[in-house]
């Protein structure tokens, strides 16, 4: 909106300029030569330079393009740059005992993402166990989010809703939901992932998103979500080509990547 008054303001002001100058009738020519210009010895008050209206409307002209540069480009340059210096952490939220995870199963979590927040911050991911790798749990987790315009992913498959379990944790419930998926889908616009979130299918612009986890006293902590490009492999062998935590439609990789504020990091 500044930019069109800006801009109507301008060609208000030409327009009126354009119309006196037509509407003057032509001035007589000079008979003579004007003055000179005196010159200014040593000592003497220097004289005022005066300028001409085609410099005075020159120079107003570059001011306005001036300030509507800016308008246009620090909205611009402050989506770009912003987030790096406004992100937040995650703080963990607690996804109950491991043992609530068995090997190789499937589980969909319902949780509370902020509980001072309340219902509007509640959240769905889906949980697998890998087993272990060098020692140490793997974890997939998975986040039920739509890449293309945020709509809630769905478990394509089998759904044990009579095996349902709630958890008492100490920031709030969670619930446990037992699932077979064959893949994940959206269906709000048919968008489709393999079960290990990559894109198969639909408008989605990349692989589902994932959180980052720990084990905290033998339970299961959800910690910051990242955006995926593409995952080679599958459970504890994945390869995870990972980038900071993009919006919904957001390209991570390609072209169109440069549009958009992010560092892509490979996580195993």
């Amino acid at each position: 909106m500044p930019v069109v008054i800006a801009g109507v303001v301008i060609a208000a002001i030409f327009a009126f300029l354009w119309a006196r100058d037509v509407m003057t009738p032509d001035r007589p020519a000079a008979l003579a030569e004007p003055e000179p210009v005196p010159t200014v010895s040593s000592g003497e008050e220097p004289l005022v330079e005066r300028f001409p209206r085609n410099k005075f409307l020159e120079l107003t002209t570059l001011g306005l393009g001036g300030v509507i540069t800016g308008i246009v480009t620090v909205p611009i340059l402050g989506f770009a740059v912003l987030p790096a210096f406004t992100g937040k952490e995650l703080e963990g939220v607690d996804l109950g005992p491991l043992d609530k995870y068995p090997e190789g199963e499937w589980r969909e979590a319902t949780f509370l993402l902020d509980p001072a927040a309340g219902e509007v911050s509640r959240r769905t991911a889906f949980v697998r166990n890998n087993g272990e790798k060098n020692g140490r749990p793997s974890i997939t987790i998975i986040s039920n989010r739509c890449v293309h315009l945020g709509c809630p992913a769905q478990s394509g498959g089998p759904r044990q809703d009579d095996e349902r379990e709630t958890i008492k944790t100490e920031q709030a419930e969670l619930t446990l939901t037992p699932i077979q998926p064959a893949n994940f889908s959206c269906p709000c616009h048919g968008g489709a992932y393999d079960t290990e979130g990559n894109r198969i299918a639909g408008p989605p612009v990349r692989a589902l998103d994932r959180y980052k986890y720990g084990i905290v006293n033998g339970n299961l902590t959800l910690l910051q979500p990242y955006s995926v490009g593409k995952v080679d492999g599958e459970g504890s062998n994945a390869m995870i080509k990972a980038y900071g935590l993009q919006g919904p439609g957001e390209h991570v990789d390609g072209l169109e990547a440069f549009l958009y504020p992010i560092q892509a990091q490979d996580l195993e």
